[in-house]
């Protein structure tokens, strides 16, 4: 074969988009590879190692300041190991928080108050409609978490209960 047939064959492979091609004559054997199949690795390649890279670094900024966080944390942890001593009354549902059946009557619950099972910690009005929350818990209240007249959301903390 002539250089120009060779030049020939490849740009012809080239434009049909074969990745591959061999042809042997009795001469010479050629074996022709596009650079499509390279090209496809090489940018497969390139994303792969980008976000390892991207990773990489993010970690190496979460070690550092790791032990910092650490230091800063431990009282952090310390006030929620005591209060995970008490048990949190949720909201069951969205609407607006009431201690009191009425604005001059006594508020239900108090802190300091002892609470039995059943007996009715807070109003939730939801849609015009008063619902009286009752108590799933015995034990006293420690902590009131949210105040009078003010829109709860559903499983949002209402009260902390020592149940001893």
């Amino acid at each position: 074969m002539k250089l120009n047939e060779i030049q020939d064959l490849i740009k012809f492979v080239a434009k049909s988009g074969v990745s591959e091609v061999e042809l042997e004559t009795k001469d010479v054997k050629i074996i022709i590879k596009t650079p499509a199949g390279k090209g496809k690795e090489q940018v497969f390649v390139q994303p792969v190692m980008q976000p390892v890279a991207q990773v990489a670094a993010p970690l190496a900024q979460q070690v550092v300041t790791t032990p910092t966080e650490t230091k800063t944390s431990e009282p952090v942890v310390t006030a929620v190991s005591e209060e995970a001593k008490y048990i949190t009354v949720k909201s069951p549902m969205i609407g607006t928080f009431y201690r009191s059946s009425s604005p001059d009557k006594a508020a239900f619950v108090s802190v300091g108050d002892d609470i039995a099972t059943g007996k009715v910690i807070c109003i939730i009005e939801a849609m015009k409609l008063f619902n009286e929350i009752e108590s799933e818990v015995k034990g006293k209240i420690v902590k009131v978490l949210v105040n009078d007249a003010t829109p709860v959301e559903y499983d949002q903390p209402l009260f902390l209960v020592d149940p001893s």
